[in-house]
């Protein structure tokens, strides 16, 4: 059974990143919010992620935040269209067997778990961090056009 969450207030910040004047702002500032947002998954992701203890480098150390995919991903990825696209996983194929276990293991939930525990948290920082992020950009924008109207 899926849990609904109730959010109030993100018409009102998407109108407020509306009146941005640049685009590239409006991106840049949506893109610093959710990859900070998507930063607790990720280190959750790596907490949890079963770790070889044969190796210096494993699943447990490959999760991160970014808002690219590379090539394997970007093809089973589904195509729809967004200014702004973070992402929090891994690059590791091993990640989709780790998570979901195939005929030779069984699965061991890692990434599911990380997104449960924290994306309440992660909406919060979301509504939180445009609001502030939004305040900054538009104050940096009224100092331009002061300087620029002397």
């Amino acid at each position: 059974m899926a849990a609904s969450i109730k959010v109030e207030g993100l018409k009102d910040l998407e109108k407020a990143l509306m009146a941005l004047d640049k685009h590239t702002t409006r991106r840049s500032v949506a893109r610093k919010v959710l990859k900070k947002a998507a930063q607790p998954i990720a280190d959750d992701m790596n907490r949890l992620a079963p770790s070889d203890p044969n190796t210096s480098e494993g699943l447990n150390t490959s999760y991160s935040v970014s808002t690219k995919l590379n090539k394997r991903q970007r093809k089973a990825a589904k195509k729809h269209k967004s200014d702004v696209e973070v992402y929090a996983g891994t690059n590791d194929p091993a990640g989709l067997q780790q998570e979901f276990g195939n005929v030779n293991h069984q699965a061991q939930p890692h990434a599911r778990p990380a997104w449960d525990k924290n994306k309440r948290n992660s909406l919060e920082i979301i509504k939180d961090g445009l609001s502030e992020e939004i305040s900054k950009s538009v104050a940096r924008q009224e100092k331009k056009k002061a300087k620029a109207a002397k």
